[in-house]
């Protein structure tokens, strides 16, 4: 039996089975809980049998508090992701849902300011960005992170990025 999940993952997984099931989008409670009051950056990550689902997320608040972002960010995860065809409704027994909230990046000046356990990154080549979550299995050092970040942004080893952190509160 699962334990009981957190607030937030259990607005992740009631957004995305309403939406599967019923095209419809859930708005959040008018009484929200602390947690989901502020405005942040919000990724919602789909796992099923260990394997990623899905994953989208974004750098910085983009809806007026945390259960919006939660609410848009998980259909989206469910729904747009490229890499993968959309959640079925047979599927929604079987994933596992994670939601990170994201603290506001700060810009480092080198590889040096990073740990990939504890730190995501962004980098940044004038208009493309490239954002990796912290504590990701299989990557276990600051060169594998940062070369991820810049492969999604479509950057080259050559050029010159800005680098930044941050840190994510993550609840499963």
């Amino acid at each position: 039996m699962r334990k009981e999940s957190h607030p937030l993952v259990k607005l992740a997984k009631d957004a995305i089975k309403e939406y599967i099931k019923n095209r419809r989008i859930i708005k959040p409670l008018d009484d929200l809980a602390e947690e989901m009051k502020g405005q942040a950056g919000v990724f919602v990550s789909l796992k099923k049998r260990g394997q990623l689902r899905g994953c989208i997320g974004t750098f910085a608040p983009t809806a007026k508090n945390i259960a919006e972002e939660v609410i848009h960010n998980a259909i989206s995860a469910a729904t747009r992701d490229p890499r993968f065809s959309p959640v079925a409704p047979s599927e929604l027994e079987e994933i596992d849902y994670s939601v990170d909230v994201l603290s506001e990046p700060e810009r480092i000046s080198g590889a040096k300011d990073l740990d990939p356990k504890r730190y995501g990154v962004i980098v940044k080549c004038g208009m493309r960005k490239g954002l990796l979550l912290p504590d990701i299995e299989g990557v276990d050092t600051v060169e594998e992170q940062i070369d991820i970040a810049r492969s999604k942004a479509g950057i080259y080893s050559d050029e010159d990025v800005e680098l930044y952190r941050f840190e994510v509160k993550r609840y499963k």
